[in-house]
């Protein structure tokens, strides 16, 4: 009796959506506009033609970013994105002694070359404000069911730190969760340890001080290593917070330090959208492998208010809701610019 030949098994469909990388960049109390933004993106997203394939930040950017992955890893973007408001309502200055002590934080930043108060360092102060973004983070995210919620396929988050000691460029990576530089609580306060403010943030063996002083935000990881060109990103997504160009020549000395915080702000982000730009021009000239590299397109949104440095440290509830407004406008004309054929 002939038997019939075995069926090898069929393979799997290729998964044709766009794999889309979201960077944020930080910012303080502006990334409040980064949280609207993907607010705005989580609900409209269209999983038939887009998938989120990875998130990264630095600093407030980190903040955001790690709460849009966690809810992501919980299989619901409305959550991702109410996790963003409920995060941000929480961050805001709504008690009074919380509104008036950022009042006068602001106002001294603002008027600090005219006072001339001594620089204070923060190993002399308590430590509270840093505990206190410790609990609000630790309500929104639950760093202890990271592990059972990692599958393969799952979303990759990377947050961007530096190590105070060796002054080396670190990435906490979801990728490496089972390690000290995976995705935990310290890895986030590390990436927002801005120095003049906080305490460097031990995570492992390091030191780490606010990533704003390494990859502002990490970019490039998501195209390293030797998986092939279909596990890297169609498409990388910058939330910008520091302008790129500004209309006037700074001259005041407050003009001069707001500019001079942009372009530090914006300086590794250049870098990281350079290898980028690079790698693609590489690409088409045929000096990189096919089979390990494809073009990548760079969209950004960015922030559109004119804003000065202090206002980075501003909590004030009508501040925070404006950015996040705003935020969520420029997500939704994002969304609308890129379903245009």
């Amino acid at each position: 009796m002939a038997t019939r030949p075995r069926k090898s098994p069929a393979k799997p469909a290729a998964d044709a959506r766009h794999r889309i990388v979201i960077a944020c960049q930080g910012g303080g109390s502006h990334t409040a506009f980064t949280a609207g933004v993907l607010q705005a993106l989580l609900r409209r997203i269209d999983p038939a033609h887009h998938r989120i394939v990875g998130l990264s930040g630095t600093s407030g950017g980190a903040l955001c970013a790690a709460l849009a992955w966690y809810g992501l890893l919980l299989g619901e973007a409305d959550d991702a994105a109410r996790r963003l408001e409920d995060f941000w309502g929480d961050m805001a200055a709504t008690q009074m002694p919380d509104l008036l002590t950022n009042q006068l934080l602001v106002w001294l930043q603002r008027n600090h070359g005219l006072i001339g108060l001594p620089e204070v360092s923060p190993y002399l102060l308590p430590n509270s404000g840093q505990d206190y973004l410790g609990q609000i983070i630790g309500r929104h995210l639950d760093f202890q069911r990271l592990p059972a919620l990692l599958q393969a396929d799952s979303p990759r988050l990377m947050i961007g730190a530096v190590n105070v000691l060796n002054g080396a460029f670190t990435v906490f990576d979801s990728r490496q969760q089972a390690s000290a530089m995976g995705i935990s609580l310290g890895a986030l306060l590390a990436s927002a340890a801005i120095p003049e403010l906080f305490r460097a943030v031990p995570v492992g063996d390091g030191l780490y001080w606010d990533g704003l002083f390494s990859q502002n935000p990490p970019i490039r990881g998501f195209l390293s290593g030797f998986a092939c060109c279909a596990d890297k990103p169609d498409e990388i997504w910058v939330i910008r917070i520091n302008p790129e160009r500004i209309a006037e020549e700074p001259r005041s000395s407050s003009d001069i330090i707001d500019r001079r915080n942009e372009l530090a702000g914006n300086l590794s982000l250049q870098q990281e959208m350079y290898f980028i730009e690079q790698a693609n021009d590489w690409l088409r000239r045929g000096w990189l492998p096919a089979e390990r590299f494809k073009p990548i397109e760079l969209r950004t949104i960015a922030l559109p208010l004119d804003l000065d440095y202090p206002s980075k440290l501003d909590r004030s509830p009508g501040f925070i809701a404006a950015l996040l407004e705003e935020g969520r406008q420029q997500g939704n004309l994002f969304i609308d610019r890129i379903a245009t054929p």
